[in-house]
């Protein structure tokens, strides 16, 4: 399994490199918009989307959501909005977790439609957010670089952390294998990126400043991948696909980044405008 998963990132790695620092923004987005489609391919599994019908109307109302994002990309107000919106869903889910994680009979209160609904907005808001960040100017490239591996050194500072003094578990209702302790680890992960981040671009803020904001986001990249192993315990599934050996399916490798990006692009935004 371990050496599947090396394989996996050996090969992605340079894939994501090249895509974000080659490609221009409007190329990125189409190639973003085919991850977003495996990604929903996915989704429908985790709502209960069995029939041709259902699954037809959820691609139809993902690409509208797409057309309608890109529509609002175009016009920075609206832009800050949809973010904003999608930051404050996130935000709010995070309070709601560290209130309720430990319930044992913790479940999402959403039937089919509702999940359909909320995939689109995730997938969406998150294509979106990644998009923006690569066009913000330009370091948009390496922001959107810094979003990326602030994702992957929080999961990483959590799973080593977590192996190495996990002692209490952080919802084991929702994923027995998490622990507070590995919680600890992704925070000085993104403490340590924070300050790097201070380093590569102090126009926008001191550092700080910018260490807080990636410690919030850091909090909420544990959330975005919570939400979903609650997603697949309510399906019954252990993992959202079998597309990338080692890891699983694409949402189970981009779990932490539906909701980091939102949150990482509306926070530099709001930087900005403080400024």
């Amino acid at each position: 399994m371990l050496l599947h998963r090396l394989i996996t990132a050996l090969v992605l790695i340079p894939v994501v490199l090249l895509g974000v620092l080659e490609l221009s923004t409007p190329s990125l987005a189409v190639a973003l918009c085919a991850v977003v489609l495996l990604a929903a391919r996915e989704w429908t599994t985790l709502a209960g989307l069995e029939g041709v019908a259902w699954r037809v109307a959820f691609y139809l109302v993902l690409t509208l959501g797409l057309i309608g994002g890109y529509g609002a990309l175009r016009h920075p107000s609206l832009a800050l909005w949809m973010l904003g919106l999608a930051s404050l869903w996130w935000l709010l889910l995070t309070l709601l977790m560290a209130r309720i994680r430990t319930r044992p009979d913790l479940r999402l209160p959403l039937g089919r439609l509702g999940k359909s609904l909320l995939g689109v907005f995730i997938l969406v808001t998150c294509w979106a957010a990644l998009v923006a960040l690569h066009g913000s100017g330009d370091k948009g490239p390496v922001l959107l670089l810094f979003a990326l591996t602030l994702t992957w050194v929080a999961d990483s500072g959590a799973y080593f952390a977590g192996r190495r003094w996990g002692r209490r578990k952080l919802a084991p209702a929702i994923s027995p294998g998490k622990s507070i302790e590995g919680v600890y680890g992704a925070l000085a992960g993104a403490a340590l990126w924070g300050a790097l981040l201070a380093w590569y671009a102090p126009e926008i803020a001191s550092a700080p400043v910018l260490i807080l904001f990636c410690l919030i986001v850091c909090a909420v990249s544990v959330v975005g991948d919570l939400f979903e192993s609650l997603l697949k315990r309510q399906a019954g599934i252990k993992d959202s696909g079998n597309l990338l050996p080692g890891h699983g399916g694409v949402l189970d490798r981009i779990d932490s980044l539906t909701a980091v990006a939102p949150v990482f692009a509306f926070g530099l935004m709001l930087l900005e405008r403080l400024q």
